[in-house]
């Protein structure tokens, strides 16, 4: 719990509905802030703070320490917020998948230092909070199957650790780890990894990754473009049982 923020309410007499009226959210939304990781947005950060007479970094320490890099704090707060992630990826385990040997691997291939490599691994680990958290985000991922299968040459033993975990975390009720085959053959997804929140109030945002930074998109038309981008390529992964089973056999390979 943010003990902090939950001082300063009960000090200025507010409460989750109260601050979600004053700062247009939804209260489910406002109600979540109060759990460990969960920060508003920079603008709502402010606007409570003045409601309740606090200085921001009182109430959200943590935002003065954080390790992701600039261009990508935004999308970060936006996840934060989010009630129901959906995630495809066709060379990577997803973010809030990774283990910490398997993200420094695949950052140590970036034109990155130690220091930085260091941050951003933190950064990461950081971030899959909101999976393990009392009210945990609701995660579908769809990965493509090479993902399971290519090799990491420098760091030969961390891809069995790495599909131990995704085993493990696909057990998880609310999280959800599909598969795309091979058999699947040329599909949208094949063009490029996206994630798409819900947020409290049901609106959506959606991130793209790119080379140099990242994209937040939340205008209408590309929206509906990647929710339907999204079906199509659910439309090709195998289910729930069939994706656990296939990356239980992919593991094994690595063993």
């Amino acid at each position: 719990m943010n003990e902090a923020l939950l001082a300063a309410m009960a000090e200025a007499g507010e409460t989750s509905e109260s601050l979600a009226a004053q700062t247009g959210v939804d209260p489910k939304t406002a109600a979540r802030w109060i759990s460990p990781g969960r920060v508003p947005q920079p603008r709502r950060r402010k606007a409570l703070a003045a409601i309740l007479g606090r200085d921001v970094k009182d109430l959200w320490p943590d935002v003065l320490k954080r390790r992701e890099p600039q261009w990508l704090r935004e999308w970060v707060d936006w996840e934060r917020e989010a009630v129901a992630l959906r995630w495809f990826e066709h060379s990577w385990v997803p973010g809030l998948l990774q283990t910490e040997a398997y993200a420094r691997a695949t950052l140590a291939h970036n034109l990155l230092t130690a220091d930085e490599i260091d941050e951003r691994v933190a950064s990461r680990l950081d971030r899959s909070a909101i999976l393990t958290s009392d009210k945990p985000v609701q995660l579908v991922a769809v990965i493509d199957v090479m993902a399971l299968r290519r090799p990491m040459k420098t760091h030969p033993t961390v891809m069995a650790e790495q599909l131990a975990h995704l085993a493990e975390m696909a057990e998880l009720a609310h999280v959800q780890i599909l598969v795309v085959g091979e058999d699947a053959g040329l599909y949208p997804g094949l063009q490029g990894g996206f994630i798409i929140g819900t947020l409290g109030d049901g609106s959506l945002v959606a991130h793209l990754d790119h080379q140099v930074r990242a994209q937040i998109l939340n205008q209408s038309e590309d929206l509906v473009t990647l929710q339907r981008t999204w079906e199509a390529i659910r439309g090709e992964a195998f289910s729930r049982r069939q994706s656990l089973e296939l990356i239980k056999e992919a593991a094994k390979t690595w063993t």
